[in-house]
């Protein structure tokens, strides 16, 4: 019973009309009166509640039907239709958002034609999980606004607006994330704007309502309340830490963007991306053009260990001249647009060697993994291939091993994990990881961009490359000169591993030696008899080399 239908009563209004209006809703009462007198029907702005008179005291005119109580359902911000059309648009935004999410998840594994970015693609697929995030906290607790939700989404926004400042400073993170990454973080930038707003005009809307309908705003909480505020801030709060850690590790990726490379990067594949490529040593020597030395990286960047042996034989005097070069993903090279398969790669050092304006003849020595791109890259150049040495090599019919699903999916998982910095931060702030730690060293294949060059080596293992690797088999030249060196661990501890490796060496008719080195791992390199073979097999490679050259 409302208070003006209590005073009636005090009064000694009992009438049967008094009763049945007092029993009537405020807003059905009065449209009953305004349509009996011919006034407008009430709107959101009316208000239901007397007025005060100058000395503070409730003036209650005849038509006045007194206060809602504070819980009723009818007092809501929701009666406001600015309120409503705010929420109208947080559920636009977040289907906008969601699709947005579901284009970068394909991108990763299946590129759109102008979507691929020169990075790996994690940070703006976090960027708008982050966003999905904060649009579904806000829709979630949208009735329960509060000081401290703002205070949160705010610290966020900051640290979106510090990470935008970061990436169009640094001019290869800008390349890098291209314009989908900042078009993410822009995005994410404005929803986190948006929702404060949200927030602030829910906060103002329930204290219009509470005061047209109840009398005064309402300062107490239900504990349901409470528990919506409690949970939203903790989610926030988690939020912030993200935002922290991803701010963190990009602070730490233009860091690495500053390290000086040898040699240079050049655009391949229509100039959608650039590769690493480097030599050391003359082309020519005594007026004469010397054979070089091109070296393939196994599973990991190339200038981490593998190179060290190329150098020391070059100083040696063994080899006369080297060159070396970075994979889409690895080390100083931008990533490739997906799918990437190893003939892909044969193609964009192929076409880096062009443009670099280096010619040849050329000594393939690679390892694990990359002794597929090498095999393709000798079918498809095999004019000017003169050798192969093949290191620990995996054969076309093992690649199934790379393409296991689970093998995918973990590599995915830390890909998407990765611009947290989660091994990264610890690694720079307590472990004193360096810069080179990072781009080519023990702490790469913690970055995204080789997690999504592994990723995309597995998912097309199996068929594509697969594929590109037998066709390659078939034409590669029978002449070609051939030295197969094993790990002696692999060969005794894999019975399979060592029937493909005696296949291996049957890739042309002219194998030159097969050395199984004991105790070297799958790195033969790792070990001091291993680089003594390494070196004294591409000695008498580029011996025999040098021979044809001068008949």
């Amino acid at each position: 019973m409302s208070l003006w239908g209590s005073q009636q009563k005090q009064n000694g209004h009992t009438d049967d009309t008094a009763a049945a209006d007092d029993t009537q809703p405020p807003t059905e009462h009065m449209a009953r009166r305004s349509g009996d007198s011919g006034r407008r029907e009430p709107t959101e702005r009316d208000r239901l509640l007397p007025a005060t008179n100058d000395n503070g005291n409730i003036a209650r005119p005849p038509h006045a039907d007194g206060y809602l109580d504070p819980d009723d359902p009818a007092v809501s911000p929701y009666n406001l239709w600015t309120v409503r059309a705010l929420r109208f648009f947080s559920f636009l935004f977040l289907a906008l958002t969601f699709l947005w999410w579901v284009l970068l998840l394909v991108s990763i594994f299946v590129s759109p034609p102008g979507l691929n970015t020169r990075g790996s693609g994690f940070f703006d697929f976090s960027y708008s999980c982050l966003t999905l995030g904060l649009l579904l906290c806000s829709l979630l607790f949208f009735g329960a606004p509060s000081l401290a939700m703002r205070v949160s989404l705010g610290v966020i926004g900051v640290l979106l607006l510090i990470d935008l400042i970061i990436i169009v400073s640094i001019h290869r993170l800008r390349n890098e994330e291209g314009p989908a990454g900042l078009a993410s973080l822009v995005w994410a930038i404005f929803i986190s704007g948006w929702c404060i707003l949200t927030d602030r005009v829910v906060t103002w809307g329930k204290r219009e309502e509470e005061e047209r309908l109840t009398g005064r705003p309402e300062t107490r909480r239900t504990l349901k309340e409470w528990l919506e505020v409690l949970v939203a801030t903790v989610i926030l709060a988690i939020y912030i830490v993200i935002a922290v850690l991803m701010t963190g590790t990009l602070i730490l990726r233009a860091r690495d963007a500053g390290l000086e490379l040898d040699g240079a990067r050049y655009l391949v594949d229509g100039e959608k991306y650039r590769v690493h490529l480097a030599c050391v040593g003359d082309a020519i020597q005594n007026s004469t053009r010397v054979p070089t030395v091109l070296l393939e990286a196994g599973e990991t960047p190339l200038e981490y260990d593998f190179e060290h042996w190329a150098y020391a034989a070059y100083k040696n005097g063994t080899i006369p001249r080297y060159c070396y070069w970075d994979r889409p993903g690895y080390a100083w090279s931008d990533n490739a647009p997906s799918p990437h398969s190893a003939g892909m790669s044969a193609d964009n050092l192929a076409e880096a060697l062009a443009r670099a304006d280096e010619q040849g003849p050329w000594i393939l020595v690679s390892a694990g993994y990359g002794t597929i791109v090498t095999r393709i890259f000798s079918a498809r150049n095999f004019r000017n291939v003169a050798a192969l040495l093949l290191i620990d090599p995996l054969h076309e019919d093992l690649l199934h091993t790379l393409a296991n699903p689970t093998n995918g999916f973990l590599l995915w998982a830390e890909g998407i994990l990765s611009p947290l910095g989660i091994q990264r931060l610890p690694g720079a702030l307590f472990k004193g990881r360096t810069r080179e730690d990072r781009v080519y060293g023990r702490s790469a294949g913690s970055g995204g961009k080789l997690l999504k060059a592994h990723l995309q080596e597995s998912l097309v293992a199996d068929s594509l490359t697969k594929s590109e690797v037998a066709s390659a088999r078939t034409i590669q030249s029978v002449d070609t000169p051939l030295v197969v060196i094993s790990s002696g661990i692999h060969v005794r501890s894999d019975d399979e591993w060592a029937r493909k490796q005696q296949d291996l060496t049957k890739l042309t008719d002219n194998l030159q030696s097969w050395d199984v080195v004991g105790k070297a791992p799958h790195m033969v390199w790792r070990t001091l008899k291993g680089r003594e073979v390494m070196e004294e097999r591409v000695g008498e490679l580029v011996k025999g080399v040098k021979g044809k050259m001068m008949e």
